[in-house]
């Protein structure tokens, strides 16, 4: 299918401004110019609160959106994680996504501001997304929350986060009982020989292959941490016993393989995974804060799997 058309010409005005490519660029002026953007603002909601939770690398911020709804609660609960390659993204760039997500599926989203790489490499965005995961399981209730119906769900490096912090919770003995994870094009893996790659890997398509190498490169602190799961999810040997899991992927995008691949070991796993695939669209196409036409049928989607996975459809 060829690029959707809104697509196509926002590519096209970006190629024709030029300039250096974003792995090329130092990742805190990268993180400016990424949190300068100018944004579409994200709709009202009932109540929106910001806390710090208490984490092994020091406190995590995290903000949580209660949206405009009938439903008298407690309402279900959903993490997110943002994406940006693990070295930007925050709360405040994300928050028209989760504005969005909390009305349209009637769930208290939870957004969570981990720590970013180079600066803070593997484990340590990890274990800020868990701790944060953890937490609000833990304090559902004290924002509205019903501890028993708690969801992970990000984009990118955070689906990445929401696939990782789905493991340990189903590895630690203690660890929050999640119900569902809904991966948005989600990084998982580094094979870097998929077809995927090969078809979508250039600059062009708005997520490279040069970037993806580089992202890792800032996360991984060593080779070795490529094979952890909670880094790799792909390489985790078992992966029964997980939650649903919903995968988003797009046409025109090298992670679109992985996330399939992903997906089809779920569920030779055992586990209910549902995937779909945008065609037309490329990397990046899930932002409320700037969107395309199709971006709302991606939201509505979502939305709809979260109210299943929760029993709310």
């Amino acid at each position: 299918m060829p690029l959707d058309p809104d697509v196509k010409a926002a590519l096209d005005r970006r190629a024709a401004a030029g300039g250096p490519a974003q792995y090329e660029i130092p990742p805190a002026e990268l993180r400016a110019r990424q949190e300068a953007l100018q944004r579409k603002p994200g709709p009202e909601i009932a109540a929106v609160s910001d806390h710090l939770v208490p984490g092994p690398h020091g406190d995590v911020p995290v903000r949580v959106y209660v949206p405009i709804t009938d439903d008298p609660g407690p309402l279900p609960v959903c993490m997110w994680f943002h994406g940006g390659g693990w070295i930007y993204g925050s709360i405040d760039s994300n928050d028209a996504n989760c504005r969005e997500l909390a009305n349209r599926a009637g769930v208290i989203m939870v957004s969570v501001d981990y720590r970013l790489s180079p600066d803070h490499k593997f484990p340590v965005p990890f274990d800020d997304s868990y701790v944060a995961t953890a937490w609000a399981a833990a304090n559902a209730a004290s924002f509205g929350g019903d501890p028993a119906r708690v969801a992970v769900a990000g984009m990118s490096a955070g689906g990445n986060h929401a696939a990782t912090v789905a493991l340990r919770a189903r590895d630690d003995e203690d660890g929050p009982d999640l119900v569902h994870q809904s991966l948005i094009y989600p990084v998982l893996d580094r094979d870097f020989e998929r077809p995927s790659y090969a078809e979508n890997g250039a600059a062009y398509y708005n997520l490279s292959l040069e970037m993806v190498r580089y992202c890792w490169d800032c996360y991984l602190a060593d080779e070795a941490d490529g094979d952890h799961p909670y880094a790799r999810p792909m390489a985790a040997d078992d992966l029964s016993g997980l939650p649903s899991a919903f995968v988003l992927t797009v046409q025109y995008d090298p992670l679109r393989d992985e996330g399939e691949a992903y997906a089809e070991r779920l569920r030779d796993a055992g586990v209910p995974a549902e995937v779909s695939r945008y065609d037309g669209v490329v990397h990046g196409f899930f932002n409320a804060g700037i969107p395309f036409e199709r971006t709302w049928q991606a939201m509505d989607e979502v939305a709809a799997d979260l109210r299943k996975a929760f029993g709310t459809a």
